[in-house]
């Protein structure tokens, strides 16, 4: 029998909702039944975040080390300064410095293999800048330290799923980014993860177009025909089902969103927006892309309800199950892998004896 995936969980801006969510999500029975929890944060600012919650009927096992944890106990890891205060509902400098500590060994437990995935509490992108933490997001933040791979930021929900082709990037900038090869570089990423992820066998990824209307045939702007149908056409070429461009009203207001396995947008808000709407309670943010497995709630720090005991932990939930899902999806794809290498070896071995058999 498999061992429980070890699910790494960072605590996000302690002056947010991060704790809530985490002890909300940890108090279900079943998540210890799937995978063993750890918690990167500090067992005093827990402590902290209870009593202002009024949460009596729950504890976390303190450790040092991942692999002192407890399988069928919610974990914590003590990664910050005892000295760290908490001041809910705002954004400091040392709330900021608490989640990157956090962020930093997690994510170096994740590449040393101690944990098998990491989910990750909301963090506020900007009181996190530092000399170690230059990112737009914690999705740049892993492209860059888990290496190996280019990341694609893909919203994952119960009735779609939508990955954006530029991420954390200011409006004006998007036109001048799309190219015809990172587009495609982006059909090929989310073709990928679709089968070794989600276990879907022929993927079928719905393109959306830049401008209103996907362009009105160059009325309204020229990047589809110069950029964006020129890379769906090099992806079908591969063999890969990538269709569009469409427009993004269209497809997203015409109920035809169950055709398609996962949207790519070319910009944030375009798909972020509509899937918020449509996911947000339960909405997952996954990093695709990357030898790693990251997943995050698709909500922010929300301060204006920090400490009143009405944040939502649904989507952390789902995230945590999203982050297990995948592991375990990779090992079977891997599996499926080596049987086929293995299968067409055999084969391979087969025609050659054939093909020297003397008769005898």
């Amino acid at each position: 029998m498999q061992n429980k995936v070890r699910v790494g969980i960072t605590q996000g801006d302690i002056n947010g909702i991060g704790y809530e969510i985490i002890i909300k999500a940890l108090q279900d029975n079943r998540i210890t039944e799937v995978c063993t929890p750890i918690v990167y944060g500090s067992p005093k600012i827990a402590a902290y975040h209870r009593k202002a919650l009024n949460i009596n009927n729950f504890s976390f096992n303190t450790i040092k080390k991942a692999d002192e944890a407890n399988s069928k106990r919610a974990n914590i890891i003590n990664c910050n300064d005892e000295s760290v205060r908490v001041e809910l509902g705002k954004s400091t400098k040392e709330s900021g410095l608490a989640a990157f500590e956090a962020l930093e060994m997690a994510t170096k437990d994740l590449l040393s293999e101690q944990i098998d995935v990491v989910v990750t509490a909301p963090i506020n992108k900007s009181n996190i800048q530092s000399k170690d933490f230059n990112f737009p997001g914690q999705t740049e933040y892993f492209e860059e330290n888990a290496g190996q791979g280019e990341a694609l930021m893909l919203m994952v929900g119960e009735r779609l799923r939508v990955g954006v082709v530029t991420g954390h990037l200011p409006l004006k900038n998007v036109s001048s980014t799309l190219t015809k090869d990172l587009i495609l570089k982006k059909i090929r990423i989310l073709n990928q993860t679709l089968i070794q992820d989600f276990a879907i066998r022929k993927p079928k990824i719905a393109v959306l177009g830049l401008n209103p209307h996907a362009g009105d045939n160059g009325l309204l702007g020229s990047e589809e025909i110069d950029i964006i149908i020129p890379a769906i056409e090099a992806a079908r070429e591969e063999k890969i089902m990538a269709l569009g461009p469409y427009p993004a009203d269209g497809l997203f207001g015409a109920g035809n969103l169950g055709k398609f396995d996962a949207i790519l947008a070319m910009y944030h808000d375009q798909g972020l927006t509509p899937f918020k709407a449509l996911e947000f309670q339960s909405g997952v943010n996954f990093t695709a892309g990357l030898p790693i497995i990251r997943t995050s709630p698709d909500h922010g720090t929300a301060y204006d309800i920090a400490g009143k005991d009405i944040a939502s932990h649904e989507s952390l939930l789902k995230a945590i199950y999203l982050a297990c899902d995948v592991f375990n999806n990779r090992i079977t794809y891997k599996e499926l892998l080596k049987n086929a290498i293995d299968n067409d070896e055999i084969k391979k071995t087969i025609e050659h004896i054939n093909e020297n058999d003397s008769g005898f």
